[in-house]
């Protein structure tokens, strides 16, 4: 596995940032498998691997062996910074939104040999980042074959009023209700085509102080009539709990041979 901490200059946050990338290669070290599954593709399959609200895009790699389990799987793994935004366009700060859902993916495109086909690209993330990853899933469900959230913010209608959002939610949301928005899961959710939408995982722990989140956004999954792989498992907000979790999206992905 080929790995680079890449740093770009991002037109729509006015700066530099940074990403993590982790990209497959047919050699390998002692006691892996290389795998390029590229194929006769144009691209190897990608995974948009989103980070929570108190990391940075290095996190999964220093608390999982991401890059292993991503070398068995042969798939490319794009780990973007996005600080402490939830994904937004931050109304005091700056265009997360706009840099995770058009300009990076554009960036990734131009920069490293990705399938760009819907059915290559996946997105995945805990806590924040699962709120990150179903945000992109349910805005844009025709980029993306299947989104995968561990320990989500699924519903950060009461999440951004409660005692977890603070100033965080003047920061980010101005304050806003978010019924409507594009922040607003369940309401994206219940108006979605369960036809056109990707493949949805939720993992959460039974001890975990979003578990609640998780429990309404999979209600309002059943009421629409909308099919999500989920497991509410013993647990809690630990990378303990991730590290399987992650694994097991890998496993779920549908990555083609």
């Amino acid at each position: 596995m080929i790995r680079m901490r890449t740093d770009v200059f991002a037109e729509s946050l006015g700066m530099g940032t940074s990403m993590v990338v982790l990209y497959p290669q047919a050699a390998a070290g002692i006691g892996m498998d290389g795998s390029d599954s590229a194929g006769g593709r144009d691209g190897v399959p990608v995974l948009y691997l989103l980070h929570g609200l108190s990391d940075d895009c290095t996190i999964w790699e220093r608390r999982t062996a991401i890059e292993r389990y991503a070398t068995e799987k042969g798939i490319a793994v794009v780990m973007p910074e996005v600080r402490r935004s939830f994904y937004a366009d931050e109304a005091v700060g700056e265009n997360y939104w706009t840099f995770v859902s058009e300009e990076l993916p554009a960036l990734v495109a131009s920069t490293f040999h990705v399938s760009t086909a819907r059915e290559d690209t996946f997105v995945a993330g805990l806590s924040m980042g699962g709120f990150g990853a179903f945000k992109l899933a349910l805005n844009h469900p025709d980029r993306f074959a299947a989104a995968a959230s561990l320990s989500g913010v699924l519903d950060a209608r009461g999440f951004h009023q409660g005692e977890h959002g603070g100033h965080l939610a003047e920061r980010v949301w101005g304050g806003k209700p978010l019924e409507g928005t594009a922040d607003d899961l369940i309401g994206l959710l219940e108006q979605a085509d369960p036809a056109v939408l990707p493949q949805l995982f939720v993992d959460c722990g039974t001890e975990d102080f979003l578990i609640e989140h998780n429990r309404r956004f999979l209600a309002a999954a059943e009421g629409r009539g909308v099919e999500v792989t989920s497991r509410l498992r013993p647990g809690a907000h630990t990378w303990d709990f991730w590290d399987t979790g992650i694994q097991d999206v890998l496993d779920w992905l549908p990555i083609r041979g």
